[in-house]
């Protein structure tokens, strides 16, 4: 071969190239065709309202996803998505796409429309049921299991963005496990298929051409896609689909814990190797867990023999669990696992938590009834909890613990959040009362090699956990 043949030869190669790559992509065209007559289009008039609803928890909490949740003011048309889940006619949608609706219409992809009726829906997760009378069959979806779909996989997305009608786009899993603070079961898969105004409700497919998701939101600053768009999983709410469909209501389990994430620090100083478990920051009098003996300080390792490894995930699994169903905890407690027998019982109301006013950091004055004391190997001035601290930092007299007056600039205590008028209550479990218990705390831990210590801290009635190592030359 010549030296013109041989080049000749290399450029029809690479001009071949970029059109073997693209004929490598797969096509949606199958699978789109077979899945498009479940998916609906779902139109509503909107009864006039003068003030924002509390349904909408996205548009409250976040303001970037403000514009994908707008509503029409006044008699005004609202558009959205829905996918049909059975031959009865039950749809499923978000709430947010149906609140304050007078009048909710159905059009199908085959252009036919119904008057739609809601037969229940849920706040905390943003679903809605509703129900069609059709006159002939319907294409129902079929569910399949989020929990095997691995970032990177391919997903279509089916809704009625801008009002346009049935529109597939498709993209993949980015990231899976988002806390978008929309709720407290956010556990959202994100992708970059393209979601817009009006996709909201609709369905989230796999290559199998099974419901993965709900799309529900998009991150954007100008209100359109930006390539981050939000699905709940459809494993995160089929109780709630299920006992909708039941009841037209939704009944969760409830044990009565706060709960907060566990850090190293935290799991080092109570002798806890791993990643897994939630550390109990408040039991709940007369709950499930107080019953079940559950004590402030536990690390939460599993429930209902389900392995927990964040609050989200311990919040769902509880939640999801039938009421009065007799099952059991694994907990860390003493640096030895315990198994606690507990019966779920009904949430009635999801606690709020306790609003907490914003304290200055003052500079405490040494005076006759206030005597400070300085902890210089986590730079705290810590005093008693007395009449004059008392009212300094307006906590009561009669709590127990001592007071955090003064913090050091840059500290590790100071990084961890903790801030002049929080009250120490705990160290490494046991009651603090006076500051020679807390230097007793310091010192027994620096001895175990130098491990931290897990203080429990009284911010304004809302407790929680931060664990603090001395200084390295503190046993000294």
């Amino acid at each position: 071969m010549n030296k013109l043949s041989k080049i000749c030869c290399l450029l029809f190669v690479l001009a071949a190239a970029p059109a073997q790559a693209q004929q490598a992509l797969p096509s949606f065209a199958d699978l789109a065709e077979r899945l498009l007559p479940s998916v609906v289009n779902i139109s509503t008039q909107n009864l006039p309202t003068g003030e924002e609803t509390d349904l909408n928890a996205l548009e409250n909490t976040t303001p970037s996803l403000s514009d994908y949740f707008k509503k029409p003011e006044g008699n005004q048309t609202s558009l959205g998505s829905g996918f049909i889940i059975d031959e009865q006619g039950h749809i499923i949608t978000n709430n947010h796409v149906i609140e304050n609706a007078s009048e909710i219409s159905i059009t199908l992809a085959d252009n036919r429309q119904f008057p739609a009726q809601v037969i229940g829906h849920d706040l905390k997760t943003d679903i809605a049921l509703l129900k069609i009378s059709p006159n002939t069959k319907l294409t129902p979806v079929k569910f399949g299991n989020a929990d095997k779909i691995r970032v990177g996989d391919w997903i279509l997305a089916i809704g009625n963005p801008f009002g346009l009608g049935g529109s597939v786009t498709a993209g993949i899993v980015s990231a899976k496990s988002r806390d978008i603070a929309a709720g407290p079961y956010d556990n959202f898969i994100q992708t970059d298929a393209s979601i817009n105004q009006g996709s909201s409700g609709g369905p989230m497919f796999n290559l199998s051409g099974e419901v993965i998701g709900i799309n529900t939101a998009i991150f954007s600053t100008n209100g359109g896609s930006m390539g981050i768009g939000f699905a709940i999983p459809i494993n995160s709410v089929d109780y709630v689909i299920a006992q909708l469909k039941e009841s037209g209501q939704v009944q969760r389990g409830w044990i009565g814990v706060k709960i907060q994430p566990t850090t190293e620090e935290i799991r080092t100083s109570l002798g806890l190797s791993g990643t897994e478990g939630v550390i109990v920051s408040e039991v709940e009098p007369n709950s499930p867990a107080a019953k079940a003996g559950v004590e402030v300080g536990d690390i939460i390792l599993s429930f209902d023999d389900q392995k927990i490894d964040n609050t989200k995930n311990l919040s769902q699994i509880v939640a999801r669990t039938a009421v009065g169903k007799k099952t059991s905890l694994n907990i860390w407690r003493q640096k030895a696992n315990k198994r606690l027998p507990v019966t779920v019982e009904l949430l009635t109301e999801l606690p709020a938590p306790e609003p907490q006013k914003a304290i200055s950091a003052p500079q405490v004055e040494q005076s006759s009834d206030t005597i400070s004391y300085s902890l210089e190997e986590i730079g705290l001035t810590l005093a008693p909890v007395n009449a004059s601290t008392a009212d300094k930092f307006s906590i009561s007299p009669t709590t127990t613990g001592i007071v955090i007056t003064k913090i050091k600039s840059g500290s590790e205590a100071e990084i961890k959040g903790l801030k002049a008028g929080d009250i120490i209550t705990k160290a490494d479990n046991k009651d603090i009362y006076d500051i020679k218990t807390l230097k007793d705390a310091f010192a027994e831990a620096a001895l175990d090699n130098n491990r931290p210590v897990l203080l429990q801290i009284n911010d304004n009635g809302v407790f929680h956990f931060a664990a603090i190592k001395g200084k390295q030359d503190a046993k000294n």
